[in-house]
């Protein structure tokens, strides 16, 4: 069972309906402070890939420890907008502003140099097919995770990282708001794993949520 390893965060809940999630957050792992834009789970689902606006960390599930850090830099960008594990979790690709992919390995935290022999790495119908949305960008490559789907829930995000779950009528079922967001562009990213619902903050906060 997983345990909850920080303070449970401060945060506004409406429930019109029924909720979808329990509130407050079962667990909270924290990044090095830096603005939650993406997450992806390991294929062992022992760890979680985190894209922050500065890079992106890998963090143990369990423990809530970090570790890896890869510092990401393309085309004059650090932000990581989309983030992905190859088949054994030996190695990560990110993703910026441009739509540029780097990988790189697990083991040592090294960016890999010959990106030919990385085959795995999602193009823009694959990550369409993955759930993930393309736009604003000149490549059609800037992915976010701003809305998903739970059977015949839909959940998607606005501004300050505001959460809506939506029923198929268009009814808001229950919202979460975030009053320590301060960016009102912060898109939160929206993650449904197993028992968990995950998404993150703009003061760098991963959380888990029971649905």
């Amino acid at each position: 069972m997983l345990r909850s390893i920080a303070t449970v965060p401060i945060l506004l809940v409406t429930a019109v309906a029924a909720q979808v999630v329990s509130v407050p957050p079962a667990r909270t792992i924290r990044t090095s402070k830096a603005e939650v834009v993406a997450l992806a789970i390991a294929p062992k689902g022992d760890r979680i890939l985190v894209g922050l606006d500065k890079g992106a960390e890998l963090f143990d599930i369990e423990s809530g420890k970090k570790v890896r850090s890869f510092p990401y830099e393309e085309d004059g960008g650090t932000a990581v907008y989309h983030v992905g594990f190859n088949d054994n979790g030996e190695k990560v690709v990110l993703i910026g502003h441009s739509g540029k992919r780097t990988v790189w390995n697990v083991k040592t935290g090294d960016q890999e140099k010959v990106l030919r022999d990385n085959m795995w790495i999602p193009d823009a119908r694959a990550a369409t097919a993955m759930g993930l949305t393309t736009k604003n960008s000149a490549f059609d490559r800037f992915y976010q995770q701003d809305e998903t789907t739970l059977e015949d829930i839909t959940v998607r995000t606005g501004k300050h990282g505001l959460i809506e779950f939506v029923d198929d009528e268009g009814t808001v079922l229950q919202k979460l708001e975030f009053p320590e967001n301060k960016d009102q562009h912060h898109r939160a990213p929206l993650l449904f794993w197993e028992e968990w619902f995950i998404t993150g903050t703009d003061d760098g906060r991963v959380l888990f949520y029971k649905h």
